[in-house]
């Protein structure tokens, strides 16, 4: 079984910086895309960051400039550096990723729980 453990949130001051995990548990499995997602109360979920499996990013709009996904495949994880946070950027933060066990036929999309980010002064 694969799990997607995200860590990282907190609150932080308009203006500074944190940094989101999210690592795959278990074993005998590949990692293709991965990304960041994101749920303020009373809003849609948001697509935040994006990453291939190759390392080509894409992020909306709101937050390039801002924010950093990178990914370590020897450890399973991908990372959210949030720099310059703004009290919209306030929401719940969960990663997702597109992995295929080894005997899977195809790639299916895992979610973590999310990870709570509270940007206020």
């Amino acid at each position: 079984q694969v799990q997607l453990v995200e860590s990282g949130g907190g609150s932080v001051q308009p203006g500074g910086s944190l940094r989101l995990s999210c690592a795959a548990s278990g074993s005998g499995f590949n990692i293709a895309a991965a990304g960041w997602d994101r749920q303020a109360p009373g809003k849609q979920r948001e697509l935040v960051a994006t990453i291939t499996s190759g390392g080509s990013t894409d992020y909306v709009d709101s937050v390039k400039g801002r924010f950093t996904i990178t990914r370590d495949n020897a450890k399973n994880t991908v990372y959210l550096q949030m720099n310059s946070l703004k009290p919209e950027d306030t929401a719940r933060y969960y990663c997702n990723a597109d992995i295929k066990r080894t005997f899977d036929p195809v790639y299916n999309t895992y979610w973590g729980q999310g990870t709570q980010v509270t940007v206020s002064s």
